[in-house]
């Protein structure tokens, strides 16, 4: 049979019973013939709760610190799991990030995966033996632990699923699969059958939780046969791919919506070229990550330029700014966080003009207003008031989705 690598979120391991549940989804795929790695994140809220044992003692612990407290959140889900595992009578050996060959770069906190040696859960998998790795951490160059940020163990399944070669990734999460909006929020959103890489990453960078956006640009890279399904309802989930079938079909695939944003706006700029290769590049020095921006049309020798950062980023952003106030030469920066960005994608709108068009109209005819655009190939996104944000996502999937499938 084949190798599948399982992940399983926090949710899925949050307590005894539902570690229990997701031994049973591991064994029984062993049981059917595959050999089987398995991912897991830190129980529920663990990781949380450790940064907040950490503030506790010290609001500016250094990034190695926390990546070394952080870390142990996974080891306890998998050793408990293992635990479970044992009990049932399976062979089963759970692994940390280093002991499955996760090395990494020394970013502490958001670190890449530089390599993965495979050679012990390979001889393990040779032993016939359950292996249970560790999510969301790795080794660097200094031998200290390092974590791969929030939703890296998404990343470090798919990571091993390329490295092994494996036949299929399965992503169990809280939900069935992936919607073409979140369900908990829209009503009539509806799971997707397929997805393919491209509008999933882009879901995934627009504000969709339901998978970390570098695991399906690994996902992709590798082409990794993934699939996104609940670890409670054992209903069929959602294929991540090359090309969906309902590609064609559906104009659009999904709504997101991201709240964690904010704009700034640098106003009274001098109408000349360089200024914003000037402005952006102190930005990307600082690994600021800027998402929108809009230029104005020159006006009395000025201009303004807007753009959309984290909310994180947001007053770091306007410091870097105004400590080169005097070399770029602005009035002033307006900054605000009561801002969210809500967008639509979709591999079909490429090819069916009028796709923005219902869009806009969907957000005309609530009232709500737009305060910028971007697009490109496979999505809009639109900035609306934080208080609008909910309304939009619904109104737009009404204007897309009104019959099951139907755009």
């Amino acid at each position: 049979m084949g190798l599948i690598v399982q992940k399983f979120g926090g949710s899925s391991v949050a307590d005894a019973d539902r570690i229990r549940n997701v031994a049973r989804i591991i064994t029984e795929t062993y049981r059917r013939g595959h050999s089987v790695v398995a991912v897991l994140s830190a129980q529920g809220d663990t990781t949380d709760d450790l940064i907040a044992k950490a503030a506790e003692i010290n609001p500016n612990g250094s990034k190695r610190e926390m990546d070394m407290l952080l870390s142990t959140g996974e080891q306890i889900s998998c050793s408990l799991c293992a635990i479970a595992i044992e009990a049932m009578g399976y062979p089963v050996i759970s692994l940390t990030g280093w002991q499955a060959g996760f090395r990494t770069n020394s970013v502490y906190g958001d670190a890449r995966i530089k390599r993965l040696n495979t050679e012990r859960v390979l001889a393990e998998l040779d032993k016939k033996t359950i292996v249970i790795v560790t999510g969301f951490q790795g080794l660097n160059k200094y031998e200290d632990i390092t974590t791969l940020g929030r939703g890296g163990s998404d990343t470090s399944a798919v990571a091993l699923a390329a490295a092994l070669r494996a036949d299929l990734c399965q992503i169990y999460t809280d939900v069935d699969g992936v919607f073409t909006a979140d369900p908990r929020h829209v009503t009539g959103a509806f799971q997707l059958e397929e997805i393919t890489y491209d509008e999933m990453l882009e879901l995934a960078t627009l504000g969709a939780q339901v998978l970390h956006n570098r695991s399906v640009e690994m996902a992709k890279r590798y082409n990794v046969n993934l699939e996104v399904l609940s670890s409670f309802t054992g209903k069929p989930g959602t294929k991540v791919k090359e090309v969906a079938k309902t590609m064609e079909k559906m104009h659009i695939s999904g709504v997101a919506c991201d709240k964690n944003v904010a704009r700034l706006a640098v106003v009274g700029l001098a109408d000349q070229p360089g200024i914003a290769f000037k402005i952006f590049s102190l930005l990307a020095k600082e690994k600021v990550n800027v998402d929108i921006i809009l230029q104005s049309i020159g006006r009395n020798d000025t201009k303004d330029i807007s753009f959309t950062v984290g909310k994180q980023d947001m007053d770091r952003s306007k410091a870097i700014l105004e400590a080169n106030k005097n070399a770029l030469g602005f009035h002033h920066i307006d900054v605000n966080d009561s801002i969210a960005k809500v967008s639509i994608v979709g591999a079909g709108m490429i090819h069916n003009p009028g796709v923005a068009a219902k869009m806009f109209e969907a957000l005309y005819n609530a009232g709500i207003n737009i305060n910028m655009i971007s697009t490109s190939e496979i999505k809009v996104s639109v900035l609306v008031d934080l208080a609008e944000a909910d309304r939009s996502v619904q109104v737009i999937h009404d204007r897309f989705f009104h019959e099951f499938g139907g755009n």
